[in-house]
């Protein structure tokens, strides 16, 4: 009876090895470039969500994910897309989380992903733009779309009573498709709307040309590492400004440990989320080092687990699973699945029941595969950010 058990518990190893596999998932960030303070993070939070797939044991017969990383550059498209093509052709991934900037996105997802037929989740391009994008049901967003941003970021004005502003945006699809946004939801009157380069060093006639139009506040819809900073340091140094208002690009670290008290008492708003789900994450986070309160950590998780647990739904490590199910993992019905339960979640898939991923975000994928969300409106005080309010 001995023999005949030791037989079977080896063939039964052997037929869980035969099957498992090493699952090869793209991560494709702007390690350089205007985001670059914040990618680090990011990639970690969407890694983070794969080694718990992996670690459980449980993923399609015992397999694991390999997050491989390629740079976007986050404003190079013919870069990104080249990055792209040799995850696919020479790495073999099967999705891609990422990519993050918008423009750089939507020419992944144009000129890679779709002839590929790869699913993308990105958790920061948030262009209106690519929500009518021709993706062939491709691409998903974990953070919501500009077109909402451009609202919120409008209330908070009116709420403060400022009723003239100038607006610089970076010159790209991110940064005009959010000056749009903001402009046809602002009553207020809008001295000047003018976009600026990134990768300058100098800012002071783009600065001298917004002084002149006036306005009670400056509203930068610009990137942290790059021409939004160097337009505020403008203003800093010619007074033109004193107080901003802060699009999502400009939220992280970097801005306050290089400009201190310049920005101090401005206003912002960035994808944020709070609840059950956002805590959980941030004890994952925080025991594996990573800085959960940098910009669009949450969103990398949720978009790496929701790639995982496509694949796992449809019983196979391919882009086609990970299109096919995407949606169903996402969204209700289905066992509400957070940070740290993604063991379970496997469990019920493998059983043939259903799951809701809420995630750290509270996913919940609207119309053409997007994020309902919400924002954190923050204010910078005493040399940090402090919440006004989530909305």
């Amino acid at each position: 009876m001995k023999k005949l058990l030791l037989a079977s518990t080896a063939a039964t190893l052997f037929s869980a090895a035969a099957f498992a596999e090493e699952v090869k998932v793209g991560v494709i960030l702007g390690y350089t470039g205007p985001i670059e303070s914040l990618t680090p993070d990011m990639a970690a939070s969407a890694e983070l969500a794969f080694k718990e797939i992996s670690d459980s044991g449980m993923f399609l017969d015992g397999s694991t994910i390999t997050p491989v990383r390629a740079d976007s550059t986050c404003v190079d498209a013919a870069a990104a897309s080249a990055a792209a093509e040799r995850l696919i052709t020479s790495d073999g991934i099967v999705a891609i989380m990422g990519a993050d900037c918008s423009g750089v996105t939507g020419a992944v997802l144009s000129n890679v992903a779709v002839p590929n037929g790869v699913v993308m989740i990105s958790p920061s391009a948030t262009s209106p733009g690519l929500t009518t994008v021709e993706d062939n049901d491709l691409f998903f967003r974990t953070s919501p779309s500009d077109a909402r941003q451009g609202a919120v970021l409008a209330d908070v004005l009116e709420e403060k009573g400022i009723t003239s502003v100038a607006v610089t945006y970076t010159n790209s699809d991110y940064g005009k498709g959010l000056s749009d946004a903001f402009a046809a939801s602002y009553d207020g009157e809008i001295t000047i709307n003018t976009s600026h380069e990134d990768g300058k060093a100098d800012y002071s006639a783009e600065i001298a040309a917004l002084a002149s139009a006036g306005g009670e506040m400056l509203v930068v819809l610009g990137y942290v590492d790059q021409g939004g900073k160097g337009i505020i340091q403008a203003s800093a140094d010619t007074g033109a400004f004193d107080m901003f208002l802060l699009g999502d690009g400009m939220y992280g670290d970097s801005l306050i440990a290089d400009l201190g008290d310049v920005v101090e008492g401005s206003l912002g708003i960035v994808p944020w989320a709070e609840g059950a789900g956002t805590d959980a994450f941030n004890a994952l986070g925080e025991a594996a080092g990573i800085n959960v309160s940098s910009a669009y950590t949450r969103e990398s998780y949720d978009a790496g687990a929701l790639i995982a647990l496509a694949m796992a739904k449809g019983g196979a490590a391919t882009k086609e699973a990970v299109a096919a199910n995407v949606l169903d993992v996402a969204n209700a019905p289905g066992e509400p699945i957070l940070p740290g339960e993604l063991d379970k979640a496997l469990k019920i898939l493998s059983e043939g029941g259903d799951i809701n991923y809420v995630g750290a975000t509270n996913v919940e994928l609207i119309g053409p595969g997007e994020a309902a969300g919400s924002y954190r409106y923050y204010t910078i005080k005493d040399g940090g950010f402090e919440t006004v309010s989530i909305r």
